[in-house]
């Protein structure tokens, strides 16, 4: 018969017995006195030899009984009549003599403390930056979306739809349990069907452990870089510092970090209208019930409200003089090159080449995926006439005037 894979010989079995009847002193004698560290030792021990292999396993074995000797020394005139105390001093003793281990020599390294519990608080700090806990959970960092609605307005969805939109009167960009954002929009000009946003309403709402409840609201010519309540910040509350406003470009430009649900927002004004884009973490995108349908970002303009960029009423700016302006700004013929297009023949106003230029901007940082930076539309941009194209259609309808008479 082979030797049994159990046989062990007794000089290793008196040292896990000793090992087991440290262990069980560590576990149950609780009564030891509040100033006797013995259970201390004790502890350091065990986990110094608990997983000891490879060929030094000897001589570190031997650096840690030096190092549990070291230790029931220190300890020595607060535990005088403490059984525990007096049980290790002769287990190290007769486990020396058995390994032939020195008195004097090197020790085991100290065993590294655990951090001081911080009151203030994982649950106080983490839970208020969402990147970081999203990991923590999910060991991977979390998907994001973008949104963004910008000069008649045009709207682009969390889903890559692109849609120019009628709304005139206040719509809901977003409605979710995080936050509310309203933009409300007014007429470019006579006789036409396109609007603007002139004023943004964004409502962060209160989350316990991280901000009070923040209202940020823009119209055109103020733009602030604070909340209403004058503060700059999510308030009070341990987490209040993962909101937080900044003014990028004064009376142009304003970022909000809302860093506790994952999300920037930047409002911007070109000319006489506002912007808004957002960078939301997917979960708090999605995180809204049936009741919040009605959502910009999230399914578009409702079809009732949409137009086609097809339909460009000059408003004092013609067509092939558009394209130009905004080929300086927009060198892509994408939906943004299309739309300043559209925008600056139906109003008139050159200014609007800075929206599509803004919502590009906003689109290259807050996108999560560059190869879809650019979303192409085809047969919808202003239907350019060339001047002889319509000097023939003039000509074709003098003549047929004429005919007719």
């Amino acid at each position: 018969m082979g030797k049994s894979a159990c046989s062990t010989s007794p000089q290793q079995l008196e040292s896990t017995c000793f090992i087991l009847r440290a262990l069980f002193l560590l576990l149950c004698c609780k009564h030891a006195c509040c100033q006797c560290k013995i259970l201390r030792c004790n502890a350091d021990y065990v986990a110094a030899t608990l997983n000891l292999r490879g060929s030094n396993k000897d001589t570190a074995y031997c650096n840690a009984l030096r190092s549990y000797s070291h230790c029931t020394r220190k300890t020595a005139r607060t535990c005088r009549g403490d059984l525990v105390y007096h049980s290790a001093v002769h287990g190290i003793e007769d486990l020396m003599i058995q390994h032939n281990c020195s008195k004097e020599g090197p020790t085991s390294p100290p065993r590294p403390r655990p951090p001081a519990p911080n009151h203030q608080g994982f649950e106080s700090l983490d839970i208020c930056n969402y990147e970081k806990n999203f990991l923590y959970k999910h060991g991977q960092p979390p998907t994001y979306q973008h949104c963004a609605a910008f000069g008649d307005p045009h709207v682009r969805t969390f889903h890559d739809e692109f849609h120019t939109c009628r709304v005139e009167g206040s719509w809901p960009l977003l409605d979710n349990n995080y936050l509310f954002v309203q933009a409300t929009s007014y007429p470019v000009a006579k006789s036409s069907n396109a609007t603007a946003t002139g004023k943004l309403t964004i409502i962060f709402k209160n989350m316990k452990e991280c901000i009070d409840q923040k209202v940020y609201q823009a119209e055109i010519d103020n733009l602030p870089a604070a909340f209403e309540d004058g503060s700059v910040n999510g308030g009070e509350r341990p987490g209040g510092s993962s909101l937080i406003i900044q003014e990028r470009t004064p009376g142009q430009h304003v970022e909000i970090r809302a860093a506790y649900i994952g999300t920037t927002i930047a409002v911007r004004q070109a000319g006489r209208q506002l912007s808004f884009a957002i960078r939301a973490a997917e979960q708090v995108a999605r995180a809204f019930t049936e009741e919040q349908d009605l959502q910009l970002c999230v399914g578009g303009c409702p079809p009732s409200q949409r137009i086609s960029r097809s339909e460009c009423r000059h408003s004092g700016i013609a067509a092939e003089t558009a394209r130009l302006l905004c080929k300086e700004k927009l060198p892509v013929e994408d939906v943004y090159f299309q739309s300043c297009v559209f925008d600056v023949v139906t109003s008139g106003d050159a200014n609007f080449t800075l929206a599509a230029h803004g919502a590009l901007e906003d689109a290259k940082m807050f996108h999560p995926d560059a190869e879809k930076l650019h979303i192409f539309q085809t047969g919808v941009g202003c239907r350019l006439i060339s001047l002889p194209f319509l000097l023939v259609i003039v000509i074709s309808n003098l003549l047929a005037i004429q005919l007719c008479f």
